[in-house]
């Protein structure tokens, strides 16, 4: 298995030296056969969860760094040793396979160190491993969640997002049919999850447009609308079109508004595919568009702002090792901007949900904090599990934050597998 484990190791070293996200870099391995590209993108998140570890027991072995012309190695390490310590691959293989892709990569001196490390970390293995304390977040990420949260919470977090995340469903009806159906849990949002394996076009209904892919925690902002039938809306960052979906399947009279264009073929080609009437799509940035807009004011806008998307975390452990505190600050800035937009091709007595999927409150709690001192003619409603439960199951009293908003966290739901980690807060104009 040269060819996944190489690619494997390409991946790798994009993301932490370039800091690319791993939904770009994954397609190198998408030219691979299914097993191979499926194991390929496996290792590479594998060790993105647990490289904090990881990367201390190279430096264990490996007290020099390696020179700049072996830097590929040192990603192939990496890698051999997350086979070693988190998965199940005979020994013999990761070591072989592993020294003479870098051998071919590099030359036999830095192949024959390698190989050294690996066998020393077979050896080792058992005792390596009693000392994994689940780390997960660097010390950059631990400045984002320190500022927001204390000390137990950070800890749940940290131990939640190295939990794989499954595959949740959003369908046009009857969600406890389709949970019998496909064998999966329904929750009491009316989200269907099921295990993450497989091909997505395989599953029963895709063909037919009965359900689309959507964080449980991701379908949650449009339910905050309410009974929406009828209703002029604007889908703000629409595509590629979960909520836009769900606004439709709702009744609305949905316009979708993205800045992207490639995007917005996607949110397209996804209304199609789930036999949706196609809404009105417009590429522009929301801030230039709703500054000029001379229509009919909109009844909602549903503002599903850019952000660092850090509560992603679970589906995305590159991010982890990616984002910084200035990159929250650059969003919080472009946040601002499109909610003072927002707020002006609103409808008096009009709603604007405000979303954003980063773990950060400085993009949540305090960017609407710092939003109502500053437009005394809005006014937070408060939402509660009525706005979005239709269906029984477990208690989720826990995501609403006592101002009357939602936070999920990833320990949320924990023994229906978590959620992603989204805020959201429901604004209504008011004269």
């Amino acid at each position: 298995m040269s060819a996944p484990r190489q690619t494997a190791a390409e991946m790798l070293q994009k993301v932490l030296t370039e800091k690319a996200f791993f939904s770009e870099v994954k397609n190198e391995a998408d030219s691979l056969a299914g097993k191979d590209a499926a194991f390929a993108n496996m290792l590479v998140l594998t060790a993105l969860r647990r490289l904090v570890f990881i990367k201390k027991v190279l430096k264990q072995y490996a007290r020099k760094k390696l020179p700049e012309k072996a830097a590929f190695a040192e990603f192939a390490l990496l890698l051999g040793l997350t086979e070693i310590l988190f998965m199940e691959t005979p020994d013999y293989a990761v070591i072989n396979s592993w020294v003479e892709i870098i051998k071919k990569r590099t030359d036999k001196y830095v192949a024959g160190f390698a190989n050294a490390v690996l066998r020393k970390a077979c050896t080792d293995r058992e005792e390596l491993k009693s000392r994994d304390a689940g780390e997960f977040f660097t010390s950059e990420f631990y400045r984002i969640l320190n500022h927001a949260y204390g000390k137990r919470t950070v800890s749940q977090i940290q131990a939640a997002s190295l939990q794989e995340p499954a595959l949740d469903l959003t369908v046009k009806s009857d969600p406890a049919g389709w949970a019998q159906k496909l064998g999966g849990l329904l929750l009491p949002t009316g989200s269907v999850r099921l295990k993450n394996g497989g091909r997505i076009s395989e599953i029963e209904g895709y063909e037919s447009g009965g359900w689309w892919v959507q964080d449980a925690a991701a379908a949650l902002p449009a339910k905050c609308l309410g009974d929406i039938c009828g209703l002029k809306i604007l889908d703000m960052c629409a595509a590629p079109g979960g909520k836009t979906a769900q606004l439709i399947n709702g009744g609305a009279e949905v316009t979708s508004l993205d800045i992207s264009e490639t995007r917005l073929k996607k949110l397209r080609d996804n209304m199609a595919r789930l036999h949706f009437p196609l809404p009105e799509t417009i590429c522009a940035d929301g801030t230039d568009y709703l500054q000029n807009y001379k229509g009919k004011p909109f009844d909602a806008i549903l503002l599903d702002a850019p952000c660092s998307a850090t509560g992603t975390l679970r589906r995305h452990p590159e991010l982890v090792h990616i984002k910084t505190t200035a990159d929250i600050e650059k969003q919080i800035i472009l946040q601002q901007k499109l909610l003072n937009a927002a707020s002006s091709a609103l409808n008096i007595g009009g709603f604007l949900v405000y979303c954003v999927c980063s773990i950060a409150k400085a993009e949540g709690e305090e960017q609407i904090k710092s939003f109502l001192e500053k437009h005394d003619n809005f006014k937070l409603c408060k939402l509660s599990p009525k706005n979005i439960c239709c269906c029984e199951g477990p208690d989720i009293s826990e995501i609403f934050t006592p101002e009357g908003c939602i936070r999920t966290l990833p320990f949320h739901l924990a023994d229906c597998g978590g959620l992603d980690s989204f805020f959201i807060a429901k604004l209504q104009k008011v004269a």
